[in-house]
Parts: structure tokens; sequence; C-alpha cells
């Protein structure tokens, strides 16, 4: 009964639109105190969420990602991917899902990937017939690939919560992350094959070609760097974050010369506000979970999933409902923060890797982010695209039942996530 009425009250605060830091950390000072629990405990968890030199990468890779955006790195690499692949049937859609992945693996942010891709590829993509509910849906679907392939901030929170390996976690991205990639390709030209209106562009010649993966060559050998000094433990993730924010404005600032100073304050600005939003959601989830685990609602939630959900792929049936529903009024990172330190201790009874978990927890709040009402990524495309809310969301159904299909496609194999990180 104590936890249903705590889940309850949880909810009901997120209902009325009180902010999720504020809910969270609020609620667990308050379970402290009715407990008769120290009250210290909630500035002692405060300070020992912030002093942790993991969550460091968080601010780091924010930084890299909005100076990049602000530096116009986006249309670079659009325009490098466009050139080898947009006069293929589909081709500018290809070349969005391509670029988007790309700027994934150098930003760990949806937000900055839709935003950058989504300001180049639109106006191309609209100009060229293809139907505006398919490419809104297409940049919101591509822009979630900032979390999964690596690096990736909710993979940086979840590894700080579970206490796992954040670069495993980082390993066992990538292959999902491809397979997503080929299942949004192959949708799209099958999608541009159909539809008639869609007009794929000339075929570049081979100076074109030459010109833009010139310009592109810089931000396209950021993304193998992080990748490649995180895989052979070269730095550590936090590491790879300073190293990535230091060539991001060599990148802009130096080679390119696109960062202006403006820009450059715009992004320290953004990257801030967006870090103490993260920082606060991070801390008052803290406060909540020590107050929680005191109650022992962990042990009772995980006793009960022992004890109704004996095969494992019932409890990840029933997690992966309980996330799509959460995902229509919860933003990701605050769905991550409540749900993960709860389920966490059932995971060894089941015999579930908490990598491979990690993994599928993330593409569920992928979906999140392209669920409405408050799907973020919407609200990025929105405001980019200049367009209706309902335009958007009737777009990205298709997509959000490929990333459904994933899902079902790593349970079913599950070394599509784990061979990276452990066999290869």
């Amino acid at each position: 009964m104590t936890t249903i009425l705590i889940l309850v009250a949880l909810f009901s605060l997120l209902l009325i639109r009180i902010p999720v830091a504020f809910a969270l950390g609020g609620l667990g000072l308050i379970l402290l105190l009715v407990g008769d629990f120290s009250p210290l405990m909630a500035p002692q968890s405060l300070l020992g969420t912030i002093d942790n030199f993991v969550l460091l990468a968080v601010p780091l890779f924010l930084l890299m990602s909005n100076i990049l955006l602000k530096g116009g790195v986006g249309k670079d690499l659009f325009a490098a991917v466009q050139a080898w692949v947009g006069h293929w049937p589909g081709g500018l859609a290809v070349a969005t899902v391509i670029s988007c992945g790309i700027f994934a693996a150098i930003s760990g942010s949806s937000v900055a990937t839709a935003a950058t891709i989504g300001t180049v590829a639109i106006p191309e993509m609209s100009a060229r017939g293809y139907p505006r509910p398919f490419v809104l849906g297409l940049l919101a679907a591509g822009g979630t690939l900032g979390i999964l392939i690596p690096p990736s901030i909710p993979m940086i929170v979840y590894g700080f919560i579970t206490e796992e390996s954040v670069i495993a976690l980082f390993l066992a991205g990538i292959g999902p992350g491809l397979l997503l990639m080929t299942l949004f390709i192959g949708f799209s030209m099958i999608y541009a094959w159909l539809s008639p209106s869609c007009e794929s562009s000339p075929k570049a010649s081979w100076e074109d070609r030459r010109r833009t993966g010139l310009r592109a060559l810089p931000a396209l050998a950021l993304a193998a760097l992080i990748i490649w000094g995180i895989y052979w433990g070269v730095f550590t993730p936090t590491e790879a974050a300073a190293i990535g924010f230091a060539a991001a404005l060599v990148i802009t600032g130096v080679i390119l010369r696109t960062l202006t100073w403006q820009g450059l304050r715009e992004a320290v600005i953004q990257s801030m506000l967006t870090t103490v939003t993260i920082l606060l959601i991070v801390a008052g989830a803290k406060i909540f979970g020590k107050a929680i685990s005191l109650y022992r609602i962990p042990q009772d939630i995980s006793m009960f999933i022992s004890q109704n959900f004996a095969e494992p792929y019932m409890f990840i049936l029933a997690v992966a409902c309980v996330l799509v529903l959460m995902g229509l009024f919860l933003e990701a990172l605050s769905m991550m923060l409540i749900m993960v330190p709860v389920l966490a201790p059932s995971l060894g009874a089941l015999g579930i890797d908490p990598i491979w978990f990690g993994i599928f927890f993330v593409i569920m709040i992928e979906c999140a982010l392209i669920t409405p009402p408050v799907g973020l990524n919407l609200y990025v495309i929105q405001a980019v695209g200049k367009a209706s809310m309902q335009e958007v969301a009737r777009g990205v159904w298709p997509f959000l039942a490929l990333m459904l299909m994933t899902v079902a496609l790593i349970w079913f194999v599950p070394d599509i996530a784990m061979y990276i990180p452990f066999k290869l």
C-alpha cells in the first residue's frame, strides 16, 4: 500500500505540472521526514550527485554539440553525404538519416542532432517533392539516434545510476544504432520509390564530392576520434567529451571559421541551461531514490516482479508497455531516473544483462522523444520546420514502429547489442 501511495503522489505532482526535479526531490524529502529519517540525507545526496567525475561528461558533450550546431557543421555533413547518395531513389532521405547518424556520433544529443540536420534537410527535401509529414517525421526520428549511437548523454546517466561501465554501454549502442539507421534508410527508399512526387538530386560531379568531402572531413575525423579513443581505452567518456569540446572549437573557429563570438556565447548559455536542468533532475531523483530505498520499495517491487513475471520476456514486455505509456507525458531523462533505480534490482534474478537492459531502455525512451504530447523532438522539428504539431506527429508513426521492431530484434538476437563490447 505504501508503494502505491508514493507512486500516486509522484504522478499526481507530475500531472499538475510540478517540475520533475522538484517533484522528485520534494517528495523524497517529505518521505524522509514522515519516515523519521534524518533530513540531512537530502543535502548529502545532492553533494554526492553533483560531485561525480562521470557526470562531468554531460556539460562537455553539450558544449561540443552546441558549438558544432552554431558552427554550421550539420550543413557541411549533409552536403557531403548528399553528394554521394542524393541521386539514389530516396537519396535525400538516405542522406538525412546518414547525416543524423554521423552527427549523433559527435554530439550525444538528440535535440542537437534533430535541430542541426533538420535546418538543412527540411527545405531541401520539401523542394524535391517529399511530403511534409514524412520529412518532419524522418527528422524527428533521425534525431533520436543522438542518444543511441555513442556518445550518449542518457547512457552516461544510466551508467551513473546502475554503476555499470559507460564505455560498455557506448559500445553496445553501436550495433542497434546501425540497425536502426538501416531500417530507416530501407523504409525511406521504399517510401520514395512508391511516391511519385519524390525527386532525386542530380548526380554530383567528382569535383563536388571532393569539395564537400574536404569540408566535412574535420567533423568526420572528430566522430572517428571519439569512438576510436573510447573503444581502445585511450580516454574515458569524460575525457572524450573534453577532447571533443576542444576539437569542436578548433574545427568551427580555426579550420572552418564559421563560429562567431555571438554563436559561442549562445552555445555556452544554452549548454549551461540544459546542464542545470539535467543535474537538477538527477539530484532530485537521487533524493527520491534514497528515500524509497529506505522504505524498501525497490526490494518490494523486485519481489513482486519475481513472483509475477517468472519469464524475462514477460518482464521486458511489461516494462516496454509502461515506458510507452510514461512517454506520453514524461520526457526521456525523467523516465530513466524514475524507473531504473526501481527496476535494476530485478535484473539479476531474471538473468537480464544490465548493459543489454540499458540499450533496451534507451531505445524505449527514444520512442518517448517522438510520441505526443510531450515528445521533445516533435517540438524541435515543429520549430525548425515551422509546422503544426499534427503534421509532425502524423509523420513519426512509421518510424516509431521501426524503433519497436528494433527492440524486438535485439531481444531475439542479443548479440546485436552485446557483440561489440564483449565479443569483439
